[in-house]
């Protein structure tokens, strides 16, 4: 992915803790096929992702843009 174009930006810790997660998953579903989210974080979103393989497989692409150790960025593209 090059030059992406965000439809939606989050920045996970400015949402509360129990609500980030479906917050996340509410925003990612508002996309349309193609459109791309990117999440901003203070931790590696691993366990995010493991959720979006659990509860989206094969309908998004995964692409780290920064890997730490103070931010992690990913692009989530609904496919």
């Amino acid at each position: 992915m090059k030059e992406l174009q965000f439809a939606k930006k989050i920045n996970a810790p400015d949402i509360e803790p129990r609500v980030r997660h479906p917050r996340i998953f509410e925003a990612f579903d508002g996309l349309a096929s193609g459109e791309i989210l990117e999440l901003t974080n203070d931790h590696d979103p691993r366990p995010l992702q493991y959720q979006f393989l659990m509860e989206r497989k094969d309908k998004y692409d995964w692409e780290y843009l920064e890997k730490g150790p103070e931010q992690w960025r990913v692009a989530i593209k609904k496919v």
